[in-house]
């Protein structure tokens, strides 16, 4: 039973963790301001104001949901224990693969709390709007652009999010020219603005008959959603707005009428499209919002004073740009260029295990040895 034992030593060893992780998430102080919340939403009188009732019950289920995340992983610290004292007190040895996994899934848990703590962006807890981009090169780079698609979709599912198709242009043959996804759900953003950048593959392209090594390039985009109660000026004259027939899935009536909408800001150059929603209008509105949050985003990045200041500069999707590279061939490795964190087992990358990334990223961020 010696297995059990240590498994019994790593798991106290890890729960000497809890205090010091509830004292860095507040949990008391969450509790507090749950109990005021929850007080106010009592008042007659509450409810008559839309726009105050609307931010409470944000508020209520943002700090609920904190709350339940620390009670859940102290629950699952006592499964842990009680799983492995049962295993030793009837010399259990079928018990050893399900108490290692509830260690592993304890330990592994503890380190994402760990980590939401250093989530202090005023945006971090917001949903987090995703475009891709692929680079110069033709369908090699879309058919990147796509994969990253995927990653990241695959990272949403894993990590219990949910995403929506906003906007998708089919590439020239294989891939996508470009695509947006709006991911839902608490501190989506705050985890997601790390993957901002540029990223580069270096693979034998299954597109050259000859089989030579490829390297592509393609860009991701991270934006946080920005919601109604920020308000935003933007000069109708700024803007040209175009109407087209969807391109992507999104149900029957795609190509049938030219409901997509994309909208180019004219003095920064920026542009967003929505194809998704049923209605041109719908789609409109989507875009405008999606407009307004990357605006507010670069202002605040470039710690600007207004929005007029953005100047609307972008880096050259390619060389020397790249935040991470993803090599295939000669050998299989995912490094980080600003971390130094890498991964030998690109396919599990690839399926949306990007926690270490992420994870690694932030780290970094709260120690100051990146901007």
């Amino acid at each position: 039973m010696i297995e059990f034992d240590e498994l019994k030593l790593k798991l106290n060893g890890l729960r000497k963790g809890l205090p010091d992780l509830k004292r860095a998430m507040c949990i008391d102080d969450l509790k507090e301001e749950l109990k005021r919340l929850e007080e106010e939403a009592q008042n007659p009188a509450f409810w008559n104001d839309v726009e105050l009732s609307g931010k409470n019950q944000r508020q209520q289920k943002s700090v609920s949901t904190k709350i339940k995340a620390y009670s859940d992983l102290v629950t699952e610290f006592d499964d842990a224990d009680t799983i492995i004292d049962i295993a030793i007190e009837g010399n259990d040895e079928s018990l050893l693969d399900e108490a290692r996994e509830a260690v592993n899934k304890a330990e592994a848990d503890l380190e994402h709390l760990r980590v939401s703590t250093l989530l202090s962006g005023e945006y971090d807890g917001c949903n987090a709007i995703l475009t891709f981009h692929p680079g110069a090169g033709g369908t090699e780079a879309q058919d990147w652009a796509q994969m990253l698609y995927r990653m990241y979709t695959r990272w949403t599912e894993r990590s219990g999010y949910k995403y929506k198709l906003l906007d998708w242009l089919d590439g020239d043959g294989a891939g996508i020219k470009s695509a947006t996804i709006l991911v839902e759900g608490e501190n989506a953003y705050g985890y997601l603005r790390s993957e901002a950048g540029v990223h580069r593959l270096v693979r034998i392209s299954p597109f050259d008959a000859s089989g030579r090594r490829q390297t592509s390039f393609a860009s991701v985009d991270v934006t946080p959603e920005i919601d109604d109660s920020i308000e935003v000026e933007i000069n109708p004259d700024d803007l040209r707005v175009d109407t087209y027939r969807s391109s992507g899935a999104g149900g029957q009536h795609v190509n049938k009428t030219e409901s997509a909408i994309r909208i180019t800001h004219i003095p920064t150059g920026i542009v967003v499209a929505c194809q998704n929603e049923r209605s041109q209008h719908q789609n409109r509105d989507v875009a405008m919002r999606m407009l307004k949050s990357k605006l507010i985003e670069i202002k605040e990045r470039e710690h600007l004073s207004r929005i007029e200041d953005i100047k609307g500069l972008q880096k050259e999707i390619g060389w020397g740009s790249q935040i991470r590279s993803y090599v295939f061939m000669p050998y299989t490795m995912v490094k980080d260029n600003r971390t130094g964190y890498e991964v030998g087992n690109i396919n599990a990358v690839m399926d949306g295990d990007l926690d270490g990334f992420i994870n690694a990223y932030l780290r970094a961020k709260s120690e100051g040895s990146i901007e």
